[in-house]
């Protein structure tokens, strides 16, 4: 069982001012705790699910090349990318410049987007939802051919690109991983079993039925279930001095039995330090074994 770091707010004690110092340690103390991945949302407006909307929220993709610049060993993503969000190009582009720079360790998360009051208020691009998901499949093909060996044209229905040009190629070869975000049993988890390494779930009553959702979609795609990482969103609370991380242990036990290979999420207080200090210290190393 591998455990990931999601950084879901940036409303922190020292403010603006201090944020980026402030994520500097933070996202350094994960790296050398054992973090296998480091991850940011890709939203503008805060979500209500995490707190208020006009709490402070930074630019993914900026903000995960200045993590890149004060990490060395986990790996970068986005939980995850509303491929409506950029042009399919940009992206790609966007991603294998993170590869190139952080010395490969970039992973392209993405999912069909859900956010259409912040898509509203700064003008992004939110079609209707089947729209979206058109969207995102040929997101995923337009990047899989910029990672590819030419540089020909792609024709779809919403993107047309004349030159599929990408100089520097990704140094994680042949690409770097694909997550795809969601439990959609028609769509997402479909595209997941075509075109994806990893899928990443929110826990539930319904986990186990979605694996087994996406093991049928990968028997009719023609792949290995078993090569398809299989990811959970979690909560991390250790407590103030680490008296829970025993919980999270059984916890991370139980989704290990049920079939996940990793959980990322994010951390209470986790501007403070000495929680991710806990779970480095006694978290990782005590599920580090599961699911081999």
């Amino acid at each position: 069982m591998k455990i990931g770091l999601q950084i879901p707010d940036f409303t922190w004690p020292n403010g603006p001012s201090q944020l980026g110092s402030d994520l500097a340690e933070v996202v350094r103390t994960a790296d050398s705790a054992g973090f296998d991945r480091i991850a940011v949302m890709d939203h503008v407006f805060q979500i209500g699910a995490v707190g208020p909307i006009d709490h402070d929220m930074l630019e993914a993709y900026t903000t995960l090349g200045f993590i890149a610049a004060h990490t060395s060993r986990a790996k970068l993503l986005t939980l995850v990318t509303g491929a409506v969000y950029r042009s399919p190009g940009l992206l790609a582009k966007i991603v294998t410049t993170l590869d190139v720079l952080s010395g490969g360790r970039a992973e392209l998360g993405v999912g069909a987007a859900w956010n259409e009051e912040e898509s509203r208020g700064l003008g992004l691009s939110f079609p209707p939802v089947a729209e979206r998901f058109e969207h995102l499949e040929e997101t995923l093909q337009i990047c899989l051919q910029m990672w590819g060996d030419g540089e020909g044209p792609y024709e779809g229905e919403h993107h047309r690109l004349e030159r599929t040009l990408n100089v520097p190629q990704s140094l994680t070869r042949p690409h770097p991983p694909i997550m795809i975000g969601g439990g959609g049993e028609k769509k997402t988890l479909r595209l997941v079993a075509r075109y994806a390494q990893s899928s990443n779930l929110f826990p539930g009553p319904e986990v186990g039925h979605k694996l087994d959702v996406l093991r049928a979609h990968c028997e009719a795609e023609g792949r290995d279930y078993d090569e398809i990482e299989k990811t959970c969103y979690f909560g991390f609370d250790p407590g103030e001095k680490g008296e829970k991380t025993g919980e999270i242990v059984d916890s991370l036990g139980k989704l290990s039995e049920a079939g996940f290979d990793a959980a990322i999420g994010f951390v209470a207080n986790v501007s403070k330090i000495a929680p991710l200090e806990a779970i480095g210290s006694d978290v990782i190393p005590a599920v580090a074994g599961l699911g081999r």
